[in-house]
């Protein structure tokens, strides 16, 4: 079967299945602690309001859609001053669609959007050392491992190496 993934604004009729998908330890577990957990209601409302203000003009967020079905989420922001033409991107996909290839899909999407429409031209992703299905998703999009930064995560209590992914715009 085909998989067609779209990347679409947030809008607040997402919020219950945002929830619903966000809402899980496994996806938080390989998130930044500003991912909240448990995700809430509330949680889901801030976060689509926050992705449709108009005054973020430096983030890029996306929820991902696979055949019209919202299954996570992706976003890059740009970074400031001398580093303006950098960017960090980042995502999540809830647990019941993982291993079936769409976050590599959308990571690919996303990138050529970001390069096609700003002036970006260097995106990264820092990943858990041990999220080993998040580095073959960046591998498979093109990414190369730039570095590793030794013991520079703390979450939940556990100090981890960070894998630094890059992508250059050509």
């Amino acid at each position: 079967m085909d998989l067609e993934i779209t990347l679409r604004h947030f809008e607040r009729n997402m919020a219950a299945k945002l929830v619903l998908l966000a809402n899980n330890a496994n996806v938080s577990a390989n998130g930044r602690n500003s991912f909240p957990y448990p995700y809430t209601i509330s949680d889901a409302h801030h976060w689509v309001d926050f992705c449709n203000d108009k005054r973020n003009i430096n983030i890029f967020n996306r929820a991902v859609f696979c055949n019209d079905e919202f299954v996570g989420g992706i976003g890059v922001v740009r970074q400031e001053d001398i580093h303006q033409n950098n960017a960090e991107i980042g995502y999540w996909l809830g647990e019941p669609y993982w291993g079936r290839n769409i976050m590599t899909m959308a990571v690919k999407q996303m990138t050529g959007w970001i390069f096609e429409n700003t002036s970006i031209s260097r995106l990264y992703a820092g990943v858990f050392a041990t999220n080993a299905a998040s580095m073959r998703v960046l591998e498979k999009a093109g990414y190369h491992l730039e570095a590793i930064h030794r013991k520079a995560i703390i979450k939940n209590g556990h100090v981890l190496d960070e894998h630094l992914f890059v992508k250059l715009a050509h």
